[in-house]
This record gives structure tokens, C-alpha cells and sequence, in this order.
């Protein structure tokens, strides 16, 4: 799941890095939280409890990677505090949702609907500016029904159970969009390091709260996959993103986010035997382009996600 997006700054490109240095990254840093989901479904703790150890372990280099590019971690004052706080919080309940539907239904689906957070923001948009969609937003909706009504059909096609986990990766997507419109403002004060520091500290303790309700075993037997988690989605993905995006405008973005779904799906074939027919395919290509389309030319998810990435 991507934590942020921008717009083209070509000023931005260092002159001794060559662009596909920077293109490598974007398509690593996708790869390498498309595996999220893997670590989560290997680990032997609850899904919500490998949540928990997800930001928990990660939190010490995420402070040391903000306070390597200066990036503030004291003196935020409250009215910024507490927004981040509160983004914590709901980006723990983002977690919770989506780890919770990836052990429920088919990895490929989970990664499509827990990146819906574009289209949320999109029709969020609509309802701020009480207007109507144009053109392509049309076309956008038109496409997430379509995609979203044919990977639903197919998920109640093998049991009501992966239904449901479809449902906890798109209510996923609805939290994750609430954590990039509380962050808008506090964004211009702190860098994405300092910002992700500070919501995994609040989000970390709700995660294990929901996990000790929940009756989940916490402690991991086997660390493997918990470690895989952590260094894959907190440090790797999320590094290379906030390294990459800023040099790329939505529309590639949304296009290389579209490995995720299929680096996904390709491991749930080859780990868990999940099987991907054509109906399938096309589901993952309208809800895909879906998102690109709603990342690409939305001003809304635009807006919000050059806020919440620019440095």
C-alpha cells in the first residue's frame, strides 16, 4: 500500500543520478510492498498482532532516517500533533482492515481494493466542490464498478468468506484515503520520514490493542516473516517511494502501482495455489485502470497527494 504521491518536479532530478535510477526505485519500492501481504499470510501471529510489529520494529529507523534528512521530530506544537495523532490512529485502522482481509481473500484482490484510496479521494472530491464528475472521472467510476462487481462476483463464486475479505481491503482503502485528508496540513510542517515516525508510534499501540481484543497470538514463534514484513512494507517500499515519487507526476505513478495487484496475485498463485482466470484479469484491469485514472487526472487525489509528498 502507497503512503504518498506527487506531481513532476524536473528540477528535482539530481544530475549525476541517470532517470532510470530513479524508475528503479519507484518499481522496487511497488515490488517490495506487493510481498507485504505474502509476510502477512506466513506470519504465525494474528494479522492485526503482524501489524503491530510492522510499525513497532520499523519505528527506530524511521527516527533515524528523519533525523539523517532533518526532518523535525520535537517542537511540532499541538494543532500539528494532534493531527498526526489522529492520522496514526486511523492509519492503524487502515492496517487492521486490510491485514485482516488479506487473510480472507486472494492477495491479488487485497492489494487491488486496499489501494483504493484514489478513488475515494476522487469522489470525495466531487462532494467537496459539489460538482459532478467530468470526463474521465466518469469514465473512472464506470471502470471501479465494473472491476470492483466482477472480483466481488468471483470472490462469493468460491465463498462468502473471501467476500468479506474483499470488503476489509476496500473499507481499508476509505480508512487510508481519511489518513491523507487529516495529514494535508501537517504535511507542510513535517518531512515524510518525521510523518511516519510520529503515525507509527500512535498507530502501533492500537494495532496491538486491536489484536489483544481480538484474541490474536502476538508473540511470533518464527520472526522471519514479521522481519520480512517490517524491512519490505515500513523500510524498503516506503523508502524508495518517498525517494522516487517526487520526480514522477500522478499518471506514472498510478501505472506502477499497477505491479503491486500483479506481483501479488503471481504470489498467491505460486504460494497459496490462488488461481486467477480471465474474469479475474479483466476485474484487475478496470479496477486498475480505475485507479490510475483517478490518480492520474483527479485534482483532488492530485492535490492531496503532492501535499503529502513534496518536499
Amino acid at each position: 500500500m502507497v503512503n504518498s504521491t506527487t506531481s513532476i518536479d524536473s528540477s528535482a532530478f539530481n544530475p549525476e543520478r541517470p532517470r532510470w535510477v530513479y524508475v528503479a526505485a519507484l518499481l522496487l519500492g511497488n515490488a517490495a510492498l506487493a510481498l507485504g501481504p505474502w509476510a502477512v499470510r506466513l506470519s504465525d501471529t494474528g494479522p492485526v498482532a503482524a501489524g503491530f510489529w510492522r510499525l513497532f520494529l520499523a519505528l527506530p529507523f524511521l527516527a533515524l532516517l528523519a533525523r539523517r534528512n532533518g526532518e523535525p521530530l520535537r517542537g511540532l506544537g499541538w494543532p500539528v500533533f494532534s493531527l498526526v495523532i489522529v492520522a496514526g490512529v486511523v492509519f492503524a485502522f487502515d492496517l487492521a482492515s486490510w491485514h485482516i482481509g488479506i487473510g480472507l481473500t486472494r492477495l491479488g484482490n487485497a492489494t487491488l481494493f486496499g489501494n483504493s484510496g484514489s478513488l475515494v479521494l476522487m469522489v470525495w472530491g466531487f462532494v467537496l466542490w459539489r460538482r459532478l464528475p467530468r470526463a474521465l472521472e466518469w469514465l473512472a467510476i464506470a471502470f471501479a464498478i465494473g472491476g470492483a462487481a466482477i472480483l466481488m462476483g468471483e470472490s462469493l463464486q468460491i465463498s462468502g468468506r473471501t467476500l468479506i475479505g474483499d470488503l476489509f481491503c476496500l473499507l481499508a482503502g476509505m480508512f487510508y484515503a481519511a489518513y491523507l485528508l487529516i495529514l494535508q496540513n501537517a504535511r507542510e510542517k513535517l518531512g515524510s520520514w518525521s510523518l511516519l515516525t510520529w503515525s507509527s508510534l500512535a498507530g502501533a499501540p492500537v494495532l496491538l490493542a486491536i489484536a489483544l481484543l481480538r484474541g490474536e497470538p502476538v508473540w511470533p514463534q518464527n520472526w522471519w516473516p514479521i522481519i520480512a514484513l517490517f524491512i519490505l512494507s515500513q523500510l524498503v517500499g516506503q523508502g524508495l517511494l518517498v525517494y522516487s515519487l517526487k520526480h514522477f507526476p500522478p499518471l506514472l505513478i498510478g501505472l506502477a502501482l499497477l505491479t503491486q495487484p500483479a506481483i501479488a496475485a503471481l504470489t498467491g498463485w505460486f504460494a497459496f495455489g490462488e488461481s486467477v482466470g480471465w474474469t479475474d484479469l479483466l476485474g484487475m484491469v478496470l479496477l486498475g485502470m480505475a485507479l490510475v485514472l483517478a490518480r492520474g487526472f483527479s485534482p483532488t487525489a492530485a492535490r492531496v497527494a503532492k501535499t503529502l509528498s513534496s518536499d
